[in-house]
């Protein structure tokens, strides 16, 4: 186990990939917790483990013995995005978020419990988001991303070669405001029940 530094800020958003073999890219936050880990070539759960990440610190974060964060001689790369710290309660959607926003950067991190229904989620932007990259956490579903280029009812899988495609029930047909983006009734991005994690940029 090793603590990994270095940057000027401490992450509160850490992707994580092996460079020198065939391994996961996982993705790490402070709103879901630092253990837990989203893989995005997977549709597979959220998964937890203090082994792979096990906390972020001032300048970087602590990772453990998991081969997908420290194997011996493995050779890694770690995007690093700032935040807000541990999130707080969101209610400028129809249903309460969990968000932890820097709007100096651009950048936050929403968690949501989906309810079956077209509904609207707070992102705490404070202006429109031009990507959206969703997934279920407690699902095996596909990863849901959106940008500005493909419209209001576009939308591309992160974790499959697929081109893109669109469907109104993915987010009802409505482009992102300043304060929500819109989910529609899509099993991917809004059972009821389904918690969820967004990242907005």
């Amino acid at each position: 186990a090793q603590s990994i530094t270095g940057l000027e800020f401490e992450p509160n958003f850490s992707w994580i990939k092996q460079r020198n073999a065939d391994r996961s890219n996982g993705l790490y936050d402070v709103v879901r917790g630092a253990t837990n880990v989203l893989l995005s070539n997977s549709t597979s759960v959220e998964l937890t483990s203090s082994q792979r990440l096990s906390a972020f610190n001032s300048s970087g974060f602590d990772v453990g013995t998991d081969t997908l964060t420290n194997q011996s001689a493995g050779s890694y790369v770690a995007w690093n995005w700032k935040a807000n710290g541990a999130g707080v309660s969101n209610t400028d959607g129809s249903i309460t978020s969990t968000v932890s926003a820097n709007q100096d950067a651009g950048f936050s991190i929403v968690t949501y419990t989906g309810t079956g229904a077209n509904a609207t989620v707070g992102h705490g932007l404070g202006v429109a988001p031009s990507m959206v990259i969703t997934k279920p956490r407690n699902s095996a579903d596909n990863w849901i991303s959106w940008h500005t280029a493909l419209g209001a009812t576009g939308y591309i899988y992160l974790n499959l070669t697929n081109a893109s495609a669109n469907a109104a029930a993915v987010w009802n047909s409505t482009l992102p405001s300043s304060t929500v983006f819109s989910i529609g009734t899509s099993s991917n991005i809004n059972s009821s029940g389904q918690t969820q994690v967004a990242y907005c940029f």
